[in-house]
């Protein structure tokens, strides 16, 4: 509920301010992880409404880049998120063996504050001081400063919705997956707990790679809709192999694939961007980390309600060994004799098709050069343009002040182009 809320403020008072609030959340509980269980609980419960860090970033990301280069930008900012998931396991299992807890907790709330301190003293403030209200010094009105009046305009804008159908369709099993997906190779495929680890951290350089070395040659050659579309059938490919999967090896090559699959998420995060306004950057890409929040929440619920219902009980069940037997009058557990190992992931990999279907639906967005072709031949004057932008953008978007540059009709440019005005649907 608090992502695209922190997004819309974003989106008035600037990103620097809210990605302190996040990042400081985030990290907040992590020392209270020694001190008491019961602080920490209370701490990582009330920062669940602020540490929403991914909705600002990728604003601070949109503010920053041009529609060009946003999808590349967005594919570092999840492939540094990945590399950070691989490595500090494997940091803190390290540390934790050989000097004890303390220190592993210690490291960690040393890092966070050198990430704070980055922020307050490096990182500058990506929103124009144009977008900001305080920028002339007069009085804000609440029609001003009101977050849920982007969201309400946002919200009536039909191709963010099946963006947000998407996301909620496709992270929903892939939430799932997070939270039972290690134990199920544990005690079902009959990993070990070095091949794990090695599986892990296989995955996470494969999705680095692919984040960023793939996501680029793919947004170049197909574009922002059909490299969402391709991210898509690459994760109904691997949660299916995880379904009907009972070998190690399966695992694997299913682990490759869900490594390809990974360029989802940037890349409908630049699909959502490039769908808004400059002034809707924050809220648009709050709504879609809220939604992830959300998945998160329901996801390992409905793979534990699916596990129960097929009588998968990860906790106490003995490995599978061997194939499957298939006996007319079975005298062994039901989950030994299973057709489908994994009946979550299978359920998962419907849900994304569903997901895929409503993917093919979203307009495609033309790109820039097709653009300022279609500027050049338009009839109609560019003050007609800015006015259906100013618009369009909300109350809180600059004013041209008497006397200001502004107020003369601007000449046509590819810098204040706005693609998005030449959409039927808006």
């Amino acid at each position: 509920m608090s992502a695209p809320l922190i997004g819309a403020l974003s989106d008035v008072w600037g990103r620097r301010t809210f990605l302190l609030v996040t990042v400081f959340f985030t990290c907040a509980p992590i020392p209270l992880m020694r001190l008491s269980p019961w602080w920490y609980f209370a701490m990582i419960s009330m920062s669940g409404a602020f540490s929403v860090t991914f909705s600002v970033i990728f604003a601070y990301v949109a503010d920053v880049t041009d529609e060009r280069e946003r999808s590349t930008a967005y594919g570092l900012v999840s492939a540094t998120f990945a590399a950070s998931l691989v490595t500090s396991p494997a940091i803190g299992a390290y540390l934790s063996a050989w000097y004890g807890d303390n220190l592993v907790v210690l490291v960690a709330t040393l890092i966070a504050l050198a990430d704070i301190c980055f922020i307050l003293l490096a990182v500058p403030e990506s929103l124009p001081d144009k977008m900001r209200l305080n920028t002339w010094g007069a009085p804000i009105s609440w029609e001003q400063a009101d977050p849920f009046a982007s969201l309400r305009k946002v919200g009536q804008d039909s191709t963010v919705l099946l963006i947000c159908i998407t996301v909620f369709l496709s992270y929903l099993p892939e939430a799932g997956q997070y939270s039972s997906f290690f134990l199920y190779l544990r005690q079902v495929i009959n990993f070990s707990s070095t091949t794990l680890a090695v599986f892990i951290g296989v995955v996470g350089i494969l999705s680095i790679v692919a984040q960023t070395l793939f996501l680029t040659l793919l947004m170049r050659t197909l574009g922002n809709k059909n490299t969402v579309l391709l991210g898509l059938g690459f994760q109904i490919l691997q949660l299916a192999w995880y379904g009907f999967g009972s070998e190690p090896w399966m695992m694997w090559a299913a682990g490759a694939v869900a490594a390809m699959s990974s360029i989802t998420f940037p890349a409908v995060s630049a699909l959502v961007s490039q769908s808004a306004d400059p002034d809707k950057q924050g809220v648009v890409q709050g709504m879609i980390t809220g939604i992830r929040g959300l998945c998160n929440g329901l996801g390992p619920a409905l793979y534990g309600f699916v596990f129960f219902l097929f009588n998968v009980e990860l906790n106490a069940m003995d490995p599978i060994q061997g194939d499957f037997n298939i006996d007319p009058l079975p005298l062994n557990n039901p989950t030994e004799r299973a057709l489908i190992p994994g009946p979550p992931f299978l359920l998962g990999a419907c849900t994304v098709v569903v997901a895929f279907l409503v993917a093919l639906f979203i307009p495609e967005k033309p790109s820039c050069s097709s653009s300022s072709s279609h500027l050049s031949l338009s009839d109609k004057p560019r003050p007609d343009s800015k006015e259906s932008m100013s618009s369009l953008a909300g109350v809180h978007i600059n004013t041209p002040l008497p006397g200001s540059d502004e107020e003369t009709p601007p000449t046509a440019s590819d810098e204040d182009f706005e693609p998005l005005l030449q959409d039927s649907i808006v």
